[in-house]
């Protein structure tokens, strides 16, 4: 079965930190975009292989929404 599911990648002075916000604790790093990209893939599926099918289901049905904008301070 194949589940369209939202990760959030994040890069920092240590590498890249990647999470699924419908998930809870579904999480992983790597050294690269590519890495993390890989690791988290195979993390959401790992993950779903331990859910029932109602509760993946539920999971992610969650709508993600996510947006950049700039915000003037001062």
């Amino acid at each position: 079965m194949v589940y369209k599911v939202s990760a959030v990648i994040e890069k920092d002075e240590y590498g890249y930190y990647a999470y699924c916000p419908e998930l809870e604790g579904c999480q992983t790093q790597g050294d690269s975009f590519e890495e993390v990209l890989a690791n988290i893939k195979e993390a959401i599926a790992l993950y779903l292989e331990t859910l029932t099918e109602d509760e993946i289901k539920a999971s992610l049905s969650q709508e993600i929404l996510t947006t950049a904008f700039e915000v003037q301070v001062g």
